[in-house]
């Protein structure tokens, strides 16, 4: 774990806000909305949580990250590139057809990514084995899921639920970007999941809720979940879709679109000032 300022982390995450925007837009397509709202969770992780060795992506001794919502990968990428992972430069072939930056995150195309993803609901499974793997062989190394509220409707995510408290797997720690839209409208609309801390609780989990936008709330969080012995820990981050560009907050059409010309200026002059 790595003490970074807060002002350090904020200054990271508006970078990673301008690379998702600019990576959409060269692209035409994406899904800019779910990407925004994760971005400060994936910027506390990779700037100050997780134990990982960008100069050795494929390190064994390194935590491990899984965006199960696979379709927010501008985020991932845009902290990959900042982390220093792969070059910047690489971000402008976002979803073209012969780059490295599919749609979905590739594990075996893109430096940092440690699974595959885009299929909704498996990602947990596949971060039980992690945690498992780790315990079984005392690698010592924590396993990160990112998982959407939407996704949770997804009924493999509690069959895995059970599992990582079956096997008391202190070692992972789900989070929930919860910012209560998903492509066909409101969460709570759609599928309730409502309560999730709840739900979570009683599978087995240490249940935390935070201001997924507000860095203290988060690193805090994120400490508890190490500190947390004998289960796993679910954080419930509240957060907003679209954040950080104004006229894309709380806006469900914009789950998966690109900004036009005149959308992607202004956006920019957000995020720039």
């Amino acid at each position: 774990m790595k003490t970074v300022d807060i002002r350090e982390l904020e200054k990271r995450a508006r970078n990673v806000r301008i690379s998702i925007i600019q990576e959409v837009y060269n692209a035409k397509s994406g899904h800019p909305g779910g990407a925004l709202s994760c971005a400060d969770i994936l910027t506390a992780l990779y700037f100050s949580q997780m134990n990982i060795h960008p100069e050795e992506p494929d390190s064994p001794s390194r935590d491990r990250f899984i965006l199960s919502k696979g379709h927010a990968s501008a985020a991932l990428y845009a902290v990959l590139a900042e982390r220093g992972y792969f070059d910047k430069k690489e971000l402008t072939s976002f979803r073209n057809i012969n780059s490295m930056l599919q749609g979905h995150p590739d594990m075996k195309k893109v430096p940092g990514v440690d699974m595959t993803t885009g299929s909704l609901g498996q990602g947990l499974s596949c971060a039980n084995g992690m945690a498992m793997a780790s315990k079984l062989n005392s690698d010592g190394f924590r396993v990160y899921c990112l998982l959407g509220d939407g996704e949770i409707e997804e009924g493999q995510v509690w069959e895995a639920a059970m599992t990582a408290s079956h096997y008391k797997l202190d070692n992972l720690c789900v989070i929930v970007d919860n910012n209560n839209l998903q492509i066909d409208g409101q969460v709570s609309d759609v599928m309730s999941p409502y309560p999730i801390d709840e739900k979570f609780k009683s599978f087995g989990f240490e249940t935390i809720i935070i201001d997924g936008h507000n860095f203290k709330d988060i690193l805090e969080a994120l400490n508890k979940a190490r500190n947390t012995k004998k289960k796993p820990t679910a954080i419930i981050a509240k957060t907003i879709k679209g954040k950080g560009v104004s006229f894309m907050e709380n806006q469900v059409g914009w789950h998966g679109k690109a900004p036009n010309e005149e959308e992607f200026k202004k956006a920019m002059e957000e995020l720039c000032q």
